[in-house]
């Protein structure tokens, strides 16, 4: 008996598909499914499943492995040479604490300022510009966009050039082709950046990578890897969770007469969208039981991590949006030795965006009906292509 067909189009912006909840429900809460590759894996669909494999050595992250989960049949090709995402332990340990400094709770609140100015100035911006406006392109992603490059030490004036590879590199819909000189073009140009930084030893976090003996390959890699998830995934959470507040007027009036109800309400809207639905998948290197079936060495899987960031017998009333949840056994940011970098530095983000959005515009409204907006079905970051909005000029 074949497969049935994963299927990876939303059909609810905030809410896993049909397919991947009846997965859940079943006795074991795991099945077997084709992937758009051909290729079949199991799928977990289960918190606690999910978050037992992601904590587990005898599965793999190494995604040049044969066997891991490829949702293009192209995918493989275009991986970075090595990069976090792929490494394993002993590997993934020393290589982890070469950077896990560069994003601690202290080093982000040193950013604090530096974020409040940036989202300032774009409102700033946005205001002084028409109506409507999309949010997408005037806060949702210059705001995360420009926050990474100052981190990293990309120039942000070739912005535009990175921002549509990535936009490339992460849609369903394009070419082979197309998402390989996406690829090609990015990490030459990251090359070149690279070679420059070891020549100058610039004070930022890839310059500080190549002042600690880090291999410039290994570093072009992590610049990837961090430029690509450092702005694509907080600027689709701006667009999800703006689009969710102004859709919820009490919940909003709520987070305004109390800013502390911000960060609880970031966290259930993590949970809620999970942007990054497959992120957590994995390969088995040795035989395991989880929910009573057995996976087999070299088996694919893959983590329906929305499936289980609604599952009823971990989030009370799971499917509802309870901003006052404030939840984080979520996996929306992964588990386990692979949890994100970033983590720290996009729940600030959003913090400070939210808090200070709805501040200084209080009449913010959708221009375009919120189940009318062009949502990223196509994409493997679900987000939002653009987001209408406008606002009544002050009395």
């Amino acid at each position: 008996m074949t497969a049935p067909a994963l299927q990876t189009t939303r059909r609810c912006p905030y809410a896993p598909l049909e397919q991947h909840t009846r997965i859940r429900d079943t006795d074991s809460g795991i099945s077997q499914v084709t992937l758009p590759s051909g290729q079949v894996a199991w799928a977990l669909s289960r918190l606690e499943h999910i978050r037992a494999m992601l904590t587990d050595p005898r599965f793999s992250s190494d995604r040049r492995n044969p066997n891991f989960p490829q949702f293009t049949r192209e995918r493989r090709a275009f991986l970075p040479r090595r990069s976090l995402i792929h490494l394993d332990p002993p590997e993934h340990g020393p290589a982890r604490k070469a950077v896990v400094g560069e994003f601690t709770v202290r080093r982000m609140a040193g950013l604090r300022p530096r974020i409040q100015e940036i989202v300032d100035e774009h409102i700033d911006a946005m205001l002084a510009g028409p109506r409507p406006a999309d949010l997408v392109q005037a806060l949702s992603l210059p705001v995360p966009s420009l926050v990474i490059c100052e981190q990293l030490g990309v120039p942000y004036h070739d912005h535009d050039f990175f921002q549509t590879r990535s936009k490339a590199l992460l849609s369903r819909a394009l070419t082979a082709e197309g998402r390989k000189q996406a690829l090609a073009e990015l990490r030459d140009y990251l090359g070149d950046l690279i070679a420059k930084k070891a020549a100058e030893s610039t004070d930022d976090l890839l310059g500080r990578q190549l002042a600690e003996g880090n291999d410039p390959e290994d570093v072009v890699s992590l610049a990837f890897t961090l430029l690509l998830a450092g702005h694509e995934t907080t600027a689709n959470m701006i667009s999800l969770g703006v689009v969710t507040l102004l859709e919820s007027p009490e919940d909003l009036a709520a987070l305004r007469e109390d800013s502390a109800r911000t960060l609880p309400a970031i966290e259930e809207l993590l949970r809620v969208y999970t942007i990054a639905e497959f992120a957590n998948s994995r390969v088995a290197v040795e035989d395991v039981e989880i929910g009573g079936v057995t996976i087999r060495a070299g088996d694919p899987v893959v983590a329906l991590s929305n499936a289980a960031n609604h599952d009823p017998s971990a989030f009370g009333e799971a499917d509802e949006i309870k901003l006052d949840r404030g939840a984080r056994n979520h996996v929306a940011f992964g588990f386990g030795i692979h949890q994100c970098l970033g983590q720290n530095l996009a729940r600030m983000e959003l913090q400070i965006v939210f808090d200070t959005l709805f501040r200084r515009i209080p009449t913010l409204r959708l221009a375009t009906p919120a189940d009318k907006l062009p949502y990223k079905d196509d994409a493997l970051i679900y987000g939002i292509h653009e987001v209408p909005v406008t606002w009544e000029e002050p009395a």
